[in-house]
């Protein structure tokens, strides 16, 4: 496939308080990438004013999903003390708006939803490589993957598709085997294209992952809630070797 395998434990499931340590010991342990979720979520306050007495409540506006984690401060911080490829995944409702902070903090990987972006993706991905970082573009387990060819076959393509494997927003949630199709048919029509998955890959799902064509492997749980760490990332690296 000309394609080569890429773990990438997500950071989202290290422990925060010492992400720079849990970033080296992931590299130590033979990670690729470093998988970083970014994702945003809106407090506003309201007053409800047919109360009898003033009553303040709190509206969540969520933005993509309901969930706040790292951002550009973070990856800022986290690029001080190492070179790794920082692959950023943006689950938000305005990507373009965080193009310029994310490329100043030291982001690799710039990867947006289709979901989020139809009318303006390709000022987007212009945006990303003119600042020096890798585009992708993700879907959900909903989205038909005849969203994504148009951005794959663009005279300024993406560079890697991200099929998430399950609804974007927390760690820990069960593989979706079902999206593995989407995986087949990217494979089929784009044989040299990196495929990440993301969501419940593990050692028990990452065989029908890497045999339906994904090279690029996104674990969180799996890995850092192992005792031996490098035991689950060299497990995930043979798999899409052999499946090569």
């Amino acid at each position: 496939m000309g394609v080569t395998p890429k773990i990438a434990p997500s950071m989202l499931s290290s422990d925060f308080a010492n992400l720079a340590s849990e970033a080296d010991r992931m590299l130590k342990c033979g990670a690729d990438w470093l998988h970083m979720d970014i994702m945003i979520m809106f407090i506003t306050l309201t007053w409800l004013p047919r109360m009898t007495q003033c009553q303040l409540t709190k509206s969540l506006l969520w933005h993509f999903v309901p969930n706040l984690t790292i951002g550009a401060p973070v990856i800022e911080s986290l690029r001080k003390h190492t070179k790794a490829y920082l692959d950023c995944h943006l689950m938000v409702t305005n990507p373009l708006d965080y193009v310029e902070p994310l490329a100043k903090a030291g982001a690799s990987g710039f990867t947006f939803h289709v979901e989020a972006s139809k009318d303006n993706w390709q000022e987007l991905v212009q945006r990303i490589k003119s600042k020096g970082m890798r585009p992708g573009v993700a879907l959900k387990p909903g989205t038909a993957i005849e969203e994504v060819y148009p951005l794959v076959d663009a005279k300024i393509p993406v560079e890697m598709v991200l099929v998430m494997t399950v609804e974007p927003g927390f760690g820990g949630q069960k593989f979706m085997p079902e999206t593995m199709d989407k995986v087949r048919l990217l494979r089929k029509k784009y044989p040299s294209l990196d495929i990440e998955v993301d969501g419940g890959l593990g050692p028990s799902t990452i065989d029908i992952a890497a045999s339906s064509g994904a090279n690029c492997i996104v674990a969180g749980s799996s890995v850092f809630g192992a005792p031996e760490p490098a035991q689950v990332i060299s497990v995930l690296r043979k798999s899409v070797e052999k499946a090569q």
